[in-house]
């Protein structure tokens, strides 16, 4: 493949929270120039841009005009809207999670993408942790996997229920780690502040006998992300927000009681997951390379979480509370 000088040209739409570090991320990357940023808040893109040392767009015509890789940022429940005008101008994305709200709108930008020719990368970032790189390796034939999420809460997201909003990193991580059709989902959950769900439990059952129970809830007083994986001979309890945990194995004798537990702290080497994510992403679309987490991955995480939360409304109603 004949060699790239320039550098990757970057946008980012919605620059809140969460797309102000895409940008910043984009202007310290070797391999990619942060050309500018939009957002309905002027006065903030302004902000960023100035910080950054980019320009301010109005319009994605624009911003598409621009660049030729650009991160979507903005509310969940928009990402249909600003992806497609996007595509049709010839960008690869990298949409955050969820990809969208809808199956609907999410198979639309697959289809899209797929007829232009272009990347879409979703932004399930827990697979670019590298607690997650940990797990891919050692991970292989897992019998229960139990996960947990808890977070203090933040009007940011409230969109969407904590099972898009929280949940969807994890329902991405068991899939992979599963590697195996679901084949039944249990759900419940309960609305707290907003008018969704705020906590939430899902097992799901897995085709190869894998059974995972995700626990989430954004209205905890501590922050938390924590998986545990069970599988024959081997224990693993793992922290992604630390990046740090334990490995446990069984060294099994003919009679149980001979056995051998070793326990041994996970040899992992710390990392910004975000900018694992966005340089990967670069590189995907610089050498035209099939992304960690494309469209496909995504809508598969999407038809699950919306499955659950279909489940927690009927559990809600049932109980007395306001549906969705």
């Amino acid at each position: 493949m004949e060699k790239r000088d320039a550098k990757l040209k970057c946008g980012v739409v919605g620059v809140g929270y969460l797309g102000r570090h895409h940008a910043r991320i984009y202007s310290e990357l070797d391999s990619t120039e942060l050309v500018g940023v939009m957002d309905n808040n002027r006065e903030r893109a302004e902000e960023i841009a100035a910080q950054y040392g980019c320009r301010v767009f109005d319009s994605l015509d624009e911003l598409g005009d621009a660049c030729e890789a650009v991160s979507v940022v903005v509310p969940t429940d928009l990402h249909a809207q600003v992806a497609m005008p996007l595509l049709d101008k010839g960008c690869d994305l990298l949409i955050e999670k969820p990809i969208c709200t809808s199956v609907e709108d999410a198979e639309k930008i697959a289809r899209k993408a797929k007829e232009k020719g272009l990347i879409v990368q979703v932004g399930h970032i827990e697979h670019f942790n590298p607690v997650m790189a940990f797990m891919e390796e050692h991970v292989n034939a897992p019998r229960f996997i139990t996960a947990d999420r808890l977070a203090p809460f933040n009007p940011r997201g409230t969109e969407v229920g904590v099972v898009l909003d929280l949940m969807i990193h994890d329902i991405g991580v068991v899939l992979k780690l599963a590697n195996s059709p679901v084949v039944r989902v249990e759900a419940v959950g309960v609305d707290v502040i907003s008018p969704r769900e705020d906590i939430a439990n899902a097992r799901l059952q897995f085709e190869n006998g894998c059974v995972a129970n995700l626990n989430v809830s954004r209205v905890s007083m501590k922050k938390l992300r924590e998986i545990r994986i069970f599988q024959p001979g081997t224990y693993m309890s793992l922290d992604f927000m630390n990046q740090k945990g334990h490995l446990v194995k069984v060294n099994r004798a003919e009679v149980m009681s001979q056995s051998e537990i070793t326990s041994v702290e996970v040899p992992i080497e710390k990392a910004e997951p975000l900018k694992v994510e966005l340089a990967s992403f670069a590189k995907c679309v610089v050498d035209k390379l099939n992304p960690k987490v494309g469209a496909l991955l995504g809508l598969h995480a999407l038809e699950i979480a919306l499955e659950i939360t279909s489940q927690i409304n009927k559990f809600r109603v049932l109980n007395g509370g306001v549906g969705a």
